[in-house]
């Protein structure tokens, strides 16, 4: 496991290097001067020229791109041109507000994903099978922002249920946070849920296949021990890396929700800054959601090896 959990941070460090240079040189090629942007169209060219001398957009490209990462790489991540703050503050705070609604779309997705998957396993090719299959399948293909607006209107105009926009108030408690952000929660719960699902069902039904499962039948074990005692541990090892994959798209991929749902996390920030070309924070933060992305995809290795002595002790 030391070995393992070494070798893949090591992994990890030329993967955010090469990322960091493709991000860099993207916004780069962005067409639009900073000085522009931020002084407006009637600004003159002096004007502009010292404004992006003090930015520090007229120096060499190498030179910029030593600077940008060496400060991020010491948590110096410059002021947003548009908002004018601290960028690491900024990005640590939206960062934050998307865990606790990636934290909440998990722990409605993972329990009833699993639990549907194996039940669609136990029961294969029946009734309950086609039923939990078809409609995560149906429930996998709606849009986001179709079921988030559909929902919007069901639960905020009509029922007067849920609140919007799904923005806890300051000093919420923990009950009082899930409850704003569950609305938001639902639609990602739909695009999730079916796709774990599926993993589960698949996972199961191949570990009921092995041979050790036949023979712990043929020893008399109950089959409650024989599901959720043998089959079911290894069963989850594909729907953990599964899950792991998710996690850095529930924190950093859900621009079309928080956009929907005027919930300031870190997605809305990413889409925000693309709009304003706020380089500083958009740069900081793509790299913050590359770097959770694959933190996650990490754990959810771990996680499988503790799971699976196979690939534990395996090359």
């Amino acid at each position: 496991m030391g070995r393992l959990i070494a070798r893949r941070l090591l992994l990890l460090i030329p993967t955010l290097l090469l990322l960091s240079v493709v991000v860099f040189l993207m916004l780069e090629v962005v067409p639009g001067d900073p000085g522009r942007v931020k002084l407006g169209p009637y600004a003159s060219a002096s004007q502009v020229a010292q404004v992006d001398h003090q930015l520090g957009v007229d120096r060499p490209l190498p030179v910029r791109y030593v600077h940008w990462l060496g400060g991020f790489v010491v948590l110096h991540w410059g002021t947003s041109w548009n908002q004018g703050v601290p960028v690491f503050s900024l990005t640590m705070q939206r960062l934050w507000a998307s865990i606790q609604l990636a934290l909440v779309a998990l722990l409605i997705i993972i329990p009833l994903a699993v639990v549907l998957g194996v039940t669609a396993a136990l029961r294969r090719d029946g009734v309950a099978d086609r039923v939990i299959t078809v409609t995560s399948l149906s429930l996998t293909v709606v849009p986001e922002f179709v079921s988030g607006v559909v929902l919007t209107v069901l639960f905020v105009v009509f029922l007067k249920i849920f609140h919007f926009p799904a923005v806890p108030p300051a000093g919420a408690g923990p009950l009082t946070r899930i409850y704003y952000l569950l609305l938001p929660a639902i639609p990602l719960m739909f695009v999730e849920m079916g796709y774990i699902a599926r993993m589960a069902r698949a996972g199961m039904i191949e570990a009921l296949s092995m041979p050790y499962i036949r023979t712990a039948t043929l020893n008399g074990l109950s089959r409650r021990r024989v599901v959720y005692g043998h089959a079911l541990r290894n069963a989850m090892a594909p729907t953990v890396a599964v899950i792991g994959t998710q996690i850095g798209w529930l924190v950093g991929g859900l621009v079309i929700v928080e956009k929907l749902f005027v919930y300031p996390g870190i997605g809305k920030l990413i889409a925000d800054s693309a709009t304003y070309k706020d380089f500083p924070v958009l740069e900081a933060t793509v790299l913050v959601v590359a770097t959770i992305y694959m933190l996650s995809n990490l754990g959810a290795d771990i996680i499988v090896a503790l799971l699976n002595p196979r690939v534990r002790y395996g090359r």
